[in-house]
């Protein structure tokens, strides 16, 4: 049984599992077009943001579960600033896949940092996981600086696999393996 009430919490925020009131804090971020610019989504309608967050209940209650996502809750003051989220998309293989999105008001502060370390923790430690990935547009350079910042290889660009608001896209794919991350985060914890 995988861990189904997961909360995470650092001296920042509290990552937990998504409630229905959580499509509110969604919202304020989803539906900014700085946000979406490089994703195949939004800006999002209220509509659009409920939906992502019934999607996001339904998924978690489906056995196997393989799409985790975590609502990113700011301890300062309780605010609702974003989600991290892992997929399983291989189980016999045990390959995942992680992303994240913060509210603007919040970047250049390292809580996609803390998220993404997280994810990678909890894909390793709780799902068994022995290569996670991520990909990000080649544009979008603090994604980038994100998953390097947190032991992330660059393993090279896919060229235009995903439609976007103004045409074909290429992503940057970036990996860990499991050997990789505990190697890095033993590291990084000594210094």
């Amino acid at each position: 049984m995988l861990h189904t009430n997961f909360s995470f919490e650092n001296e920042r925020v509290i990552l937990r599992e998504f409630t229905k009131e959580d499509w509110l804090g969604v919202h304020r971020y989803a539906s900014q077009e700085i946000v979406c610019r490089y994703q195949p989504w939004g800006p999002n309608s209220e509509e659009e943001s409920k939906g992502f967050v019934e999607q996001v209940m339904k998924d978690a209650s489906k056995e196997p579960r393989i799409r985790f996502v975590f609502a990113v809750i700011t301890k300062e003051d309780g605010q609702m600033i974003g989600a991290g989220e892992i997929n399983i998309r291989d189980a016999t293989n045990r390959s995942g896949e992680i992303g994240y999105i913060i509210h603007p008001d919040y970047w250049g502060k390292g809580i996609a940092t803390d998220v993404a370390n997280r994810l990678l923790d909890y894909g390793f430690s709780a799902l068994s996981l022995h290569r996670i990935y991520a990909t990000c547009d080649p544009r979008n350079i603090g994604s980038s600086k994100v998953l390097e910042k947190v032991g992330m290889t660059l393993e090279g660009k896919i060229r235009e696999n995903l439609l976007v608001k103004d045409g074909w896209r290429d992503s940057l794919l970036y990996s860990i393996l499991e050997y990789e991350w505990r190697k890095y985060h033993d590291k990084n914890r000594a210094h």
